[in-house]
């Protein structure tokens, strides 16, 4: 019997329109909403655990990717994946949101967010290329952890933060207060250390997600639930933007998007691209945005690119974009209208 060595498959999931998920307060007078006829998807996979039988069926689908209990897992609890999954979606919507607002002609405000633990940092790694020894605050502190207060001081920001730290030594000990998903506030000491970059400062050791808080002008969300990660950042973008200006970025038609959304407009690769192409064809997308920046579209990745062509059985169209300007030029050459900022459009 062959010994079933990944219990886990990477499979398509699901298409939705993210214009669905756009949600108003009140508005202004002077804003005005449009309703677009077209809607632009994102794109979600999944991770299920399959048979023996699925396992055998999978190893020559394009649209399945298998798993072996560390693809899926890596060394996080449950709770903490969860968490982080859902912190990474509540930044993309809030970039989303400030890219968005700007492009489309308002002045959105940003300012930094709670201390929220990504990950303890690799103070050694091995020669497996695994990490052989973490820093000293892997004893206090989880990814997914919020820090509340470092000695005695309420933290509001990373900022906060690097203050308490100025004039501390590596070795000295400071008193943290977190907040760890599950279990509740926690009291930790933590053992500091030099930064790996730069042997002068003294660090905690962890790398912090962004949590940076979008001030909008008036009141406007998306409606993420319990879905998690960044990918759908592009989407929401470019959704956000043709419900804020007139005309119709889309010409239309139902356009799929995914790739992460920084503040400078950059699109960033995402997982499982494949998976995504084929729920874009099972949902009758024929158009994909993706990051340009994707290993499978880069030089000397023919194979990568025939996976993907293979996935969407050749019926959708892959289109890369580096940034926000590249994906609007995208839909207007696919026959969308250009954008038309409505600052601007007041101006006229």
């Amino acid at each position: 019997m062959e010994l079933q060595e990944a219990p886990f498959a990477q499979v398509p999931a699901s298409a939705e329109s993210v214009n669905d998920r756009v949600v108003f307060g009140d508005l202004p007078d002077d804003v005005e909403r449009f309703d677009p006829e077209g809607d632009f998807f994102f794109v979600t996979v999944s991770a299920p655990e399959q048979s023996l039988l699925g396992w055998f069926a999978g190893r020559g689908d394009p649209a399945i990717d298998l798993l072996t209990e560390e693809d899926k897992y890596g060394v996080r609890t449950p709770s903490q994946r969860r968490e982080a999954a859902l912190q990474q979606m509540r930044t993309a919507s809030q970039e989303a949101q400030f890219v968005a607002l700007s492009a489309a002609g308002y002045e959105p405000e940003i300012s930094l967010g709670e201390v929220v633990v990504q990950e303890v940092l690799c103070a050694t790694v091995g020669d497996d290329g695994l990490c052989a020894e973490y820093f000293p605050s892997d004893l206090a502190i989880d990814p997914s952890d919020t820090i509340l207060e470092a000695e005695g001081v309420a933290l509001n920001s990373v900022e906060d933060l690097s203050a308490v730290l100025d004039g501390k030594e590596p070795g000295d000990m400071i008193d943290l207060q977190i907040r760890r998903p599950d279990e509740g506030i926690l009291d930790v000491t933590v053992e500091l250390a030099a930064s790996p970059d730069d042997p002068d400062r003294t660090i905690v050791g962890f790398r912090p997600f962004d949590t940076r808080v979008v001030t909008l002008p008036f009141e406007v969300s998306i409606d993420t639930g319990q879905i998690g990660g960044p990918s759908a950042g592009l989407a929401f973008t470019l959704a956000l933007i043709d419900e804020l200006t007139p005309g119709e970025l889309t010409g239309g038609k139902n356009i799929a998007v995914t790739g992460t959304i920084a503040l400078d407009g950059s699109v960033g690769p995402i997982g499982g691209l494949s998976q995504k192409v084929n729920a874009v064809l099972q949902h009758g997308v024929d158009i994909f945005l993706v990051p340009a920046s994707q290993r499978e579209l880069g030089e000397g990745q023919e194979e990568l690119r025939q996976k993907l062509d293979d996935a969407g059985h050749g019926d959708v169209e892959i289109v890369p974009v580096a940034n926000l300007e590249e994906a609007l030029a995208a839909l207007e050459e696919l026959g969308g209208d250009p954008l038309v900022p409505v600052r601007v459009a007041d101006e006229n």
